[in-house]
């Protein structure tokens, strides 16, 4: 059992890029960052969106979208579709989500978003629980949009 001064160690514990960097470290060469947004929503798609940067760049301030202002989220658009290596996205629909549920559309588009991704992925560092089918390794990360 763990002290209670011991660092935890989980990965999902870490910074996610801490974690990225360590993937990096041991020799991956695409680490990938996915998340979703739309599953609160009452209506319309639910997105998700893969993306990787290389090792030495990351736009600073990438933070959950939630706690950022109109302006900034903007900014860092702009400064991910410049640095990143890879984005990509998927989309399920509304008539999809009714037919599976939307916690199944939402792996779904996460799904899509890798199978998209520009180059092999390596490992995907999930926000949120694991998720069953994708079509790489990865390590969930509960609110890892946050970290």
């Amino acid at each position: 059992m763990r002290g209670v001064h011991e660092p935890d160690t989980h990965p999902s514990s870490l910074p996610t890029r801490e974690l990225e960097l360590r993937h990096y470290a041991s020799g991956a060469s695409c680490v990938v960052g996915v998340d979703e947004a739309g599953r609160g929503a009452l209506a319309g798609p639910v997105v998700a969106a893969a993306v990787a940067f290389p090792p030495h760049l990351c736009p600073h301030g990438l933070v959950d979208s939630k706690k950022l202002t109109p302006e900034k989220r903007a900014k860092l658009f702009e400064l991910i579709l410049q640095d990143a290596s890879s984005v990509s996205v998927g989309v399920i629909g509304p008539s999809r989500i009714d037919a599976i549920n939307i916690l199944r559309a939402s792996h779904e588009a996460m799904r899509r978003a890798l199978d998209a991704v520009a180059q092999p992925v390596c490992i995907a560092l999930i926000d949120g629980l694991a998720v069953p089918s994708l079509p790489c390794p990865h390590v969930p990360i509960v609110r890892g949009d946050g970290k």
